[in-house]
């Protein structure tokens, strides 16, 4: 008789719901690094770091990259410039407010590509744009008219349009779609959506504005924005936002490698990313934004493929599948054992394989002893220094008190209650 057929080392908890996605055919993924990311506190690339980060976008195979607002600054404009010119496989796309000015200067960039912004809310209408339903509705579709007159690709974005009323976002981005706009782009811009009411929101958005290109971007204030953006993908939207290590304003915008990898592995669907690279784009991203990776971070984090507890360790020896999901060679990465108080023999007998040693039993539970025991009595004064250092600077990574002070005595500005300082007298010379 025959063998039974062996059962599969693990069960594929995605199999019963694989029928309920409804993914999109081609998947365009949007990065934004270069403009929301670079609005992360703290955070500014220059015109040459932004080509670095944008030619590594390119060579992963990213296809669409947001290289900013070029009405910002000169600095700003400089950069779109060099990036529309630049040679690279991946689009390059400029933003725009619904403003004439805006979309002239990206015009003038060079890029093909834009994205044109406003708000939907009626807090943001009413706080921050002060304009009504019909300024807004009439704004946005003069300046995506112009867009598509000069021949760019358009995507109209709302902010906020989770929490607008649905019959005037209906309303909007008809108008903008009448207008000429290609790609229609739904935000959860202060990231309040679950999964199960992102879905709903999408699922009526689809209904009521039946987009064929679509796209979602998703802020990360309650960590959900990787959640939602997944879910996006599998109603249909075919061009997720998402920003390198999760950069972006607040707690950042959803993970490109997050995304990516999830699809890759647990979606089973191709992106056309080439992951072994994703690791070197982070450690990229990382030094030039000069915002450390927290150790936990998904997939990229320090300790992403890292064990120290013994029964992992002993588990992660006799098959990888035990304690990791995937193989860290997938994003470039290696798989990291750690010795400390958790330790166990499995990972020391490695340790040992690596600088081909061997030891007799007595010998291996000394060892043990001695790894548990520095593991313990380890300081934490280097991590506590380094740790207030980090505090000092990212509680407020912007201009200083004292600087933001020296500039507005720079400029004059002074206090009327407070006496004007003494003018010293210039002494005056005769024309002789």
């Amino acid at each position: 008789m025959a063998d039974p057929p062996a059962r599969p080392l693990v069960e594929d908890p995605h199999a019963a719901v694989r029928s309920q996605r409804h993914l999109p055919e081609r998947l365009v993924i949007w990065d934004e690094t270069l403009r929301d990311g670079e609005q992360m506190p703290g955070v500014h690339f220059s015109p040459d770091e932004k080509l670095a980060i944008a030619e590594k976008l390119s060579e992963v195979g990213v296809p669409l990259l947001n290289a900013g607002i070029p009405v910002v600054s000169p600095e700003e404009a400089e950069s779109v410039h060099r990036l529309a010119h630049a040679g690279l496989r991946a689009d390059v796309l400029a933003a725009a407010r619904t403003v004439p000015a805006d979309v002239e200067a990206v015009i003038r960039s060079g890029v093909k590509h834009i994205a044109i912004f406003v708000a939907a809310s009626q807090v943001h209408l009413r706080y921050k744009l002060r304009m009504t339903e019909d300024e807004v509705v009439d704004a946005s579709a003069r300046t995506v008219a112009r867009a598509h007159e000069a021949g760019l690709h358009v995507a109209f974005v709302t902010e906020d349009t989770v929490r607008a009323p649905l019959d005037f976002v209906e309303r909007l981005y008809g108008a903008a779609r009448e207008a000429g706009a290609d790609r229609l782009v739904v935000a959860d811009t202060v990231g309040i959506m679950t999964p199960l009411t992102f879905r709903a929101f999408l699922r009526e958005f689809k209904r009521r504005v039946r987009p064929t290109d679509w796209s979602v971007h998703c802020h990360n204030d309650f960590g959900m924005a990787t959640a939602n953006t997944l879910v996006a993908l599998e109603e249909g939207v075919n061009s997720p936002h998402v920003c390198v290590n999760g950069l972006g304003e607040r707690a950042g915008n959803t993970s490109l490698e997050e995304v990516v990898m999830a699809l890759e592995s647990l979606y089973d669907y191709r992106t056309g990313i080439r992951t072994g690279s994703l690791y070197e784009l982070s450690r990229l991203v990382e030094e030039i934004s000069g915002i450390p990776l927290p150790p936990n971070k998904a997939l990229v984090g320090y300790n992403a493929f890292a064990h120290e507890a013994g029964i992992h360790s002993h588990g992660v020896l006799r098959h990888t599948l035990t304690y990791e999901p995937i193989q860290p060679e997938l994003l470039g990465r290696k798989r990291l054992f750690v010795l400390g108080k958790h330790t166990g023999k499995a990972a020391l007998v490695e340790k040992l394989k690596e600088r081909n040693l061997t030891a007799s039993e007595e010998q291996m539970g000394a060892l043990l002893s001695l790894v548990k025991a520095k593991g313990e009595a380890r300081g934490k004064g280097p991590a506590r220094e380094l740790l207030t250092r980090y505090r000092a600077y990212f509680e407020n990574p912007g201009i200083s008190e004292e600087e933001f002070s020296a500039m507005v005595e720079a400029v004059g500005i002074t206090d009327p209650a407070r006496p004007a300082p003494a003018v010293p007298a210039v002494p005056v010379r005769s024309g002789r």
